[in-house]
């Protein structure tokens, strides 16, 4: 319902449109009856309004349907008594009881009334007079009241015609801004000369509360109701003011928005009829015609679409048109259907393994059991996913690179050591500038086919920090079971990684997870024998060398003298890396004897090695000295293959102190106190005397110092030499021995068998002791070695001194006696 203004009657008329069906708008106003003399108390039945209130001179429609309020409509029609309005406190009441009501209303006149299909009524009322309710005469069937008439004071001054004249300004601004007002509304309020009808007309018209309303009514002096009215208008102004601000902001920023959206509109049609379409337009038409012709899947087209249907509704300088534009390129040129046909030829990817590598026949076999897999299941078995451990320099990397080329496949490579944040694997989410995917997903743009051979290269040496597990991450990407749908943080849509031969390579498993470790098939590469390298060396690494440095017309020779002083003297590995670098050592001097002009490099003997490489860094010395007592030779495993561990013990006049010296671990620490306390229990069986242990400081080293060590396998090595002080019985050079002992002398299995075998072996020692459990890992170890090796498989500690200590009548005569410095 709106306020219209009727300039014939000169009154404000309630527009009824929207209120009901039947509008009043043949109502003409009662002046005569509005201007009766009130008697001092009246008395009529009583009308509850809700969310309403009624003032004097207020035409508007009412809509009645409670009983009682039918009922006391009727009865003022039928008996001609004036109907009083006054509002109930609560709108929601709907049996209202006298405390439910204002103490303040106005009588009414009915002007028209209509009685609706549902028995409702419809009535045109208009107000008289301020009554105030002084008893409530009867409740049933219908409320009755007695009420006294308030007359308002109306006196005019100067005071009161400044009121009126700022109201009226205030009113102006307040019509102006307000659009639900008509605005012929100020000008009705100017012809209106009653200073309380004035402020009664603004109060109705106002969109105030209730209560507001109710307090209006209330205020019998015009000036403190002129008073409110003005602070209400004042407010409303503020209100107004503020809301035509912000439009007016919105509707400029629209404006500037439609109108450049307008011009760039029209240029583009000129562009068009010239035949010179805008580079943004291009681009987009491209980008779409490129989304139509790639193979993608069914949700990676609906992304794409979606993002590039985004794209065209912003303008070309938007922020986010480069992050979806570089969003699209990724979709683009990922591999999502392209794929490599693989070589099934078995003889053909035998021969290719065998040119290019020397040995590892556990990872050719392994490979080559996948290709004959792979043509009878034509398709159904999924990519193996392996892992190459071993030390530095055995080949692993560059036979990932041989498998690929045996298959037909293209060859990806990726480092992982050193990452230490989970967004390097899968990526950051594209809320963050400078968001990229992850290096899968960048090896696998690179790779150009959804199934070439990823290499990660140091699985082994992944982080961890407060930005997420790296391991974690690729657990996702190494299982079969869930890499068909591998989740990108910046792509957001599936990306299948099924068809990826995932190879991975380490130094070490320690480092690895256990359930990533329970993910990849494991095969294990071994440090070369010294004959191997040789093998290696003439097949592979002198051509190579040769060929680099530019020396094909002048190649140099190298006898099986020079390469093993070479392997034996200047190169300590289990690989053969930095073998390859000395023989590129000498072939830069033989290069440059060719570019002098000098007479070519033709042979390299053994003799001439110190002249292009210096001294020998690696003498055998320690084969070369005699039995000795308190010094036994160990064997260890480490990261760059086998090695020797000599343990040193001597002994002093003290008070039975134990010192262990050469940055041994907690491990073995424990072992060398596990060693001491097996022979303080066997002291009477060695033939000590009691108070041996009581008067003696022992002191066990393990030399070079510098390196941290650790592990229970050194137990029954520092056990030996520590019972050949006590006897002063001289420990074997030419024995090796490795095993983890217990208090009773108990030898427990080990593990790095392999590489300790072969160092043994490339160190020349003769015999090796070993655990009896670890008998089944020999079959691993190269027969050339087991065949110059005497090993002995031994479970009890009396057996290890048996084989490694020289009988007691031996140690009499030159070299026999206490240790030195005991």
């Amino acid at each position: 319902m709106t306020w219209n203004y009727d300039q014939d009657e000169n009154w404000m008329r309630m527009d009824w449109s929207g209120a009901g069906p039947f509008p009043f708008d043949d109502f003409e106003f009662d002046e005569e009856r509005l201007e009766e003399q009130p008697g001092e108390i009246i008395e009529g039945p009583l009308l509850p309004l809700r969310d309403m209130v009624f003032f004097p001179r207020m035409v508007a429609p009412l809509l009645v349907g409670r009983d009682r309020s039918i009922e006391a409509v009727e009865v003022a029609l039928e008996q001609d008594e004036p109907l009083i309005t006054v509002t109930q406190r609560d709108p929601e009441t709907e049996y209202v009881e006298p405390d439910g009501l204002y103490g303040f209303g106005t009588d009414v006149i009915i002007e028209r009334m209509l009685r609706m299909p549902d028995d409702s009524l419809s009535i045109l009322a208009q107000g008289r007079q301020r009554l105030q309710i002084v008893e409530f005469v009867h409740l049933e069937p219908y409320i009755r009241v007695r009420a006294r008439v308030l007359s308002e004071s109306v006196e005019q001054t100067a005071t009161t015609e400044a009121l009126v004249r700022a109201t009226l300004a205030l009113l102006e601004k307040v019509v102006e801004l307000n659009r639900s007002l008509p605005d012929d509304f100020y000008v009705f309020a100017l012809n209106v000369h009653d200073p309380g009808w004035l402020a009664d007309l603004i109060g109705q018209t106002l969109d105030i509360e209730t209560v507001q309303r109710q307090e209006l009514l209330e205020t019998l002096d015009t000036k403190t109701r002129l008073q409110k009215v003005s602070v209400l208008l004042a407010k409303e102004l503020d209100v107004l003011e503020l809301e035509d601000k912000i439009q007016s902001k919105v509707r400029q920023e629209l404006d500037h928005t439609q109108r450049e959206y307008f011009l760039r509109e029209q240029m583009k049609a000129i562009q068009t009829e010239l035949g010179e379409a805008d580079a943004y337009t291009k681009e987009l038409g491209e980008m779409r015609e490129r989304i139509a012709k790639a193979e993608l899947p069914d949700e990676v087209r609906a992304q794409a679409e979606q993002e590039l249907g985004r794209m065209a509704g912003m303008p070309p300088m938007a922020p986010e048109v480069g992050i979806i534009r570089t969003y699209l390129d990724w979709l683009l040129d990922l591999p999502w259907a392209e794929e490599t046909e693989d070589n099934l030829d078995l003889q053909h990817v035998e021969k290719v393994l065998e040119d290019h590598h020397y040995g590892l026949p556990k990872a050719k076999e392994r490979i080559l059991e996948y290709i004959a897999v792979k043509k009878l299941a034509a398709g159904k078995m999924k990519s193996p996913i392996l892992c190459f451990v071993g030390p530095p320099g055995t080949g692993k990397t560059s036979l990932g690179q041989s498998i690929a080329k045996a298959l037909g496949r293209h060859f990806v490579r990726v480092s992982l050591g050193g990452v230490r944040d989970e967004a390097e694997i899968r990526g950051h989410r594209r809320t963050y500038i400078g968001a990229l995917p992850g290096r899968i997903i960048q090896t696998m743009r690179r790779a150009k086919s959804v199934n070439p051979l990823f290499m990660m290269d140091e699985v082994d040496k992944l982080g961890l920090d407060f930005r997420g597990d790296p391991a974690a991450a690729l657990l996702e990407v190494l299982d079969p079971e869930q890499n068909h749908a591998f989740s990108d943080h910046y792509l957001e849509v599936p990306y299948d990684l099924s068809r990826v031969f995932f190879i991975t390579t380490a130094n070490t498993l320690d480092p690895i997870p256990p359930a990533l470790q329970d993910r990849m098939e494991v095969i294990e590469f071994p440090s070369y024998i010294e004959e191997e390298k040789m093998a290696i060396a003439r097949r592979f690494l002198i051509p190579r060398q040769i060929e680099e440095h530019g020396l094909a017309e002048n190649p140099l020779r190298f006898p099986d003298s020079t390469l093993r002083r070479l392997i034996r003297e200047y190169t300590y590995e289990a690989g053969v890396r930095n073998l390859e670098r000395e023989i590129a050592a000498i072939c830069r001097k033989a290069a440059r004897r060719v570019a002098e002009g000098k007479k070519p490099l033709q042979r390299v003997t053994a003799r001439s090695l110190p002249h292009y490489l210096g001294p020998p860094r690696y003498l055998r010395s320690r084969l070369e000295e005699k039995d000795q007592i308190g010094l036994a030779t160990g064997l260890a495993w480490t990261e760059g293959g086998g090695d020797l561990m000599q343990v040193e013990v001597t002994l002093m006049p003290g008070k039975g102190g134990l010192t262990l010296t050469g940055q041994l671990g907690e491990v073995m620490q424990e072992s060398a106190q596990a060693a001491l306390s097996y022979a303080r229990s066997r002291s009477a069986e060695f033939g000590l005397p009691p108070d041996t242990f009581e008067k003696t400081d022992i002191h066990i080293h393990l030399p070079e110092g510098a390196i941290p060590k650790d592990g229970p396998s050194a137990g029954i090595t520092m056990a030996t030499a520590l019972v050949s002080a006590l006897t002063g019985r001289p420990v074997r050079w030419s024995v090796g021995m490795s095993g983890e002992i217990t208090l009773r002398g108990r030898v427990l299995p080990i593990g790095g068998l392999k590489e300790k075998v072969l160092a043994a072996h490339r160190a020349g020692l003769k015999t090796v002791m070993i655990p009896q459990r670890n008998e089944p890992d020999l079959a691993e170890i190269p027969h050339k070695a087991l065949k110059e090796l005497e090993v002995v498989l031994v479970e009890q500690m009396d057996q290890v001194l048996e084989v490694a200590l020289l009988p007691p009548e031996e140690t009499i005569g030159e070299g026999s006696g206490k240790p030195e410095g005991s």
